[in-house]
């Protein structure tokens, strides 16, 4: 049902990321945020549906660095492979409940944190504030996080 989650962002005046991207502008530097789909999007039926990073970054300027939002956090082999600098993904709750996170890595690279991905991509992949399937958490706790993005040309400001 995820077109009907698309609707409904649109109603309430967000703006969904569905393959395409946006500038950030800040103090003379710029941020490519891009967003693709879900990888199981695909499978959906629906046409248009599915993740496509070339369309994502399509025009963006290689120089910029790249901010890109994909629910899955198995997505960044191909985010590493696309010159993406961070990948921010959710998906995974943290495990949720203990010990089933042992199934989620079967399938994921992370379950919660920052890890480094090739030479260039960091993927942050949150545990979210939620659950899915039973309504609770067995040592995943929940988390809201919140990043500070710098620029490395230039030192952090007081």
């Amino acid at each position: 049902e995820a077109q009907g989650w698309v609707d409904l962002m649109d109603e309430l005046g967000w703006e969904p990321l569905r393959n395409r991207h946006l500038l950030l502008e800040r103090g003379g530097d710029t941020l490519v945020v891009a967003g693709v789909d879900d990888v199981t999007a695909e499978s959906s039926g629906l046409a248009g549906h599915r993740a496509h990073l070339a369309g994502a970054l399509h025009g963006a300027d290689p120089d910029h660095p790249v901010l890109l939002l994909a629910h899955q956090p198995k997505f960044v082999d191909r985010a590493a492979a696309g010159g993406v600098d961070l990948q921010l993904s959710g998906h995974t709750h943290g495990g949720q409940i203990w010990p089933f996170h042992h199934l989620v890595r079967i399938d994921q690279p992370a379950l919660a944190g920052l890890s480094r991905h090739g030479t260039r991509t960091l993927l942050y992949t949150s545990r979210g504030t939620g659950f899915w399937g039973p309504p609770f958490r067995v040592f995943a706790p929940s988390e809201i996080t919140l990043l500070v993005l710098r620029s490395p040309q230039r030192p952090p400001s007081p």
